[in-house]
């Protein structure tokens, strides 16, 4: 009996011993053998910033850090095993808590998933315009977006600029992220534009005026062809020593937008206005597109010295090379004008 009494002590200690452990590293071997990994697509949404640079792993630790993925290395696993997650963009994602890696790599693949407002700058607006275009379609605020166009360094304007963004806001649509920077916004815009000189192998010194006469010729005329046709006109007339006399000029110069001037307008004393002093304007008037630029730097060869829109409806115009032809064209405006009040 005192036999089986010390064994039935011994099994005794032993189990409450084990008892003991277990309870010590119960926890840790469930830690060291349950999943690093959630399971499913996950619940609710939280918005989730991708800055640009970020490695996979470094995605992985976002989404940690947000609690979308349980851990960056199931992260990094299911990413190895898709070779679009390399060219993930930067940009904000909606994504959803508490999801499995694999889900959380699809939706960051899925276009819907970034959040961002899509911004559509068309040709020929003016600087300020572009701005309230910005103001209007995103929610950076107006003053910040002026103070942003005066950083000319944080934007990267060339020199050709002459520290002024007119002419450099490239027509485009843009992709705005919504935590995106005034400056952020502004100097894509920037980086556009010159990689549109770069692209067209604009020579530096002709930077400049290429850039005017191509925000003069975006004003002036509709098509690529008219475009070409009026940097025709322009380098014609400044060869031949002529005023350029363009009402687009005295507009941005009087902040106007009317097609056409007054005597008064006219005489405003401005360096941008045509009529008053010679050569091209101090600056560019628009912000052109890759047509426009093209017709100045390439203008198509012509005798002409003049030209008129004669019908602002379908933007037909008519080039002259003579006073006497130019006022013929200008008659033709005018009885549009008489049937179409403005």
């Amino acid at each position: 009996h005192r036999a089986a009494a010390a064994l039935l002590a011994a099994v005794v200690v032993l189990v409450l011993g084990a008892w003991a452990a277990w309870g010590t590293l119960g926890p840790e071997v469930a830690r060291l053998t349950a999943s690093d990994d959630y399971e499913g697509s996950g619940t609710g949404t939280v918005d989730v910033r991708v800055a640009e640079g970020d490695t996979g792993r470094a995605i992985g630790r976002t989404l940690e850090e947000a609690d979308v993925v349980k851990t960056d290395d199931a992260y990094v696993r299911a990413a190895a095993e898709d070779t679009r997650t390399a060219a993930i963009q930067p940009g904000t994602y909606r994504l959803r808590k508490q999801m499995s890696a694999a889900s959380a790599v699809a939706l960051l693949l899925d276009p819907a998933a970034r959040q961002v407002t899509r911004l559509v700058v068309p040709e020929g607006l003016r600087a300020v315009q572009v701005l309230d275009l910005v103001a209007a379609q995103t929610t950076i605020p107006r003053d910040q977006l002026d103070a942003a166009a005066r950083d000319v360094a944080a934007l990267g304007l060339p020199a050709s600029a002459e520290g002024n963004v007119e002419g450099y806001l490239f027509p485009a649509t843009y992709d705005v992220a919504p935590d995106a920077t005034a400056p952020e916004v502004l100097r894509q815009m920037v980086q556009r534009a010159v990689t549109a000189l770069d692209q067209l192998q604009v020579p530096e010194e002709r930077r400049h005026d290429v850039v005017v006469v191509a925000s003069l010729a975006q004003k002036e005329a509709r098509t690529p062809e008219d475009m070409a046709r009026v940097a025709q006109v322009l380098a014609n007339r400044l060869q031949d020593g002529m005023p350029l006399q363009l009402d687009s000029t005295v507009s941005y110069a009087t902040g106007t937008e009317t097609v056409t001037t007054t005597a008064e307008q006219r005489a405003t004393d401005s360096p941008y206005n045509t009529y008053r002093y010679p050569g091209l304007p101090a600056g560019p008037i628009s912000n052109p597109g890759e047509a426009a630029l093209r017709a100045a730097l390439d203008p198509e060869p012509g005798p002409w010295r003049f030209f008129v829109t004669v019908d602002l409806g379908t933007g037909e115009t008519r080039f002259a090379e003579t006073k006497a032809e130019h006022d013929a064209n200008v008659e033709l405006f005018r009885a549009w004008l008489r049937a179409n009040p403005q």
